[in-house]
């Protein structure tokens, strides 16, 4: 259950309320598959409680994401492992069924963790992947190494996109600080899990670093 409350269709603005209602139609035609334990409209809810910031968002999404000539395995598979990254349970669930419905086997989902060392990917797709792990590191960590080589497979107008996307994935830390948790879109399938580190894991378990409780 996230933090906070959503705001209700009741209550909601008329351009709120239009977005409630054709998102879920959005959403399955991404997924093939309706939310089972959610209703998939979580964040946007959240959002609402700022209408302006809330159609700001969806003006910025969507320009970003279309008209792209980053093939599209390719901007499904780095948003993806964008999103686990930064711990965002809603979006891995997402976007395990988007990858899936797009024609990702399950297993070259389970793969994504251990992308490097895996025959599943293409030179191409590792060199993006190397990218988006630099990308999303705070602070970025993209070595002139990583830099170098995904120039070798992607033009500058590509790099630029594939960046962009990973900007709108960064976005996503709203939907992480306010527990927004899986809608269920991959329920039942398999799904990337969110990526944790060892001080992430530790306050979560009341651990200190080296897994001991405080006073102990």
């Amino acid at each position: 259950m996230a933090r906070i409350e959503g705001v209700p269709a009741g209550q909601a603005s008329l351009m709120t309320k239009l977005a409630y209602r054709f998102g879920p139609k959005m959403m399955e035609k991404l997924t093939g598959r309706a939310p089972q334990t959610g209703t998939g409209l979580e964040p946007m809810t959240i959002w609402a409680h700022s209408p302006k910031m809330m159609m700001a968002m969806g003006k910025f999404n969507g320009p970003m994401r279309k008209g792209s000539s980053v093939p599209q395995r390719l901007q499904h598979l780095v948003e993806l492992k964008g999103a686990a990254m930064i711990g965002c349970e809603y979006c891995t669930d997402l976007g395990s069924q988007i990858c899936r419905n797009s024609g990702f086997s399950d297993e070259e989902l389970l793969a994504i963790t251990h992308y490097s060392t895996s025959k599943l990917f293409t030179a191409q797709e590792k060199a993006a992947l190397d990218f988006t792990v630099g990308f999303m590191r705070t602070p970025v960590q993209i070595s002139d190494l990583v830099f170098a080589t995904a120039r070798q497979h992607f033009s500058n107008q590509q790099l630029v996109e594939i960046a962009g996307l990973l900007t709108v994935v960064n976005l996503d830390r709203f939907n992480a600080a306010f527990g927004i948790g899986s809608a269920g879109f991959s329920q039942g399938m398999v799904c990337v899990p969110p990526e944790r580190s060892a001080e992430c894991l530790s306050e979560l378990h009341g651990l200190t670093t080296d897994g001991i409780r405080p006073g102990q």
